[in-house]
């Protein structure tokens, strides 16, 4: 029976410690501090609320120290690059623009091969 007291008496520990030092953006459904009033009150029940609701599970950001600024401060670093657009077309219509790329290169070749016989023929037939 003390080792279940122990356990459960660390769980709401790291609970309360994971509460306390995240962000208020990192935190959802609730305020900081109703969170850690659910911990404190209700050991079990709180920390996992805690853990299954109320914190935010992005595994994108660094580590940080407590007393690190960058953990207070609302700016993230920088603006999210913008996604990459996405071909929409179908298999049929890439096959097509395909073509019509090679007809253009292939009328462009015969254009440049046009030219450079009527710039090397002398006469200008």
């Amino acid at each position: 029976m003390p080792f279940l007291a122990l356990l459960l008496f660390a769980v709401m520990v790291i609970a309360l410690i994971d509460a306390i030092t995240r962000r208020d953006d990192q935190i959802r459904f609730l305020p900081k501090v109703a969170w850690i009033f659910f911990i404190v009150l209700l050991p079990l029940v709180g920390s996992i609320l805690w853990f299954t609701l109320g914190r935010e599970w992005s595994g994108g950001r660094e580590a940080m120290s407590f007393g690190d600024p960058r953990r207070w401060s609302k700016d993230e670093a920088g603006p999210a690059p913008a996604p990459r657009p996405r071909d929409t077309r179908t298999t049929e219509q890439q096959l097509a623009d395909l073509e019509r790329e090679e007809r253009a290169a292939a009328l462009e070749a015969e254009i440049r091969r046009r030219r450079a016989a009527k710039d090397s023929d002398p006469a200008g037939a």
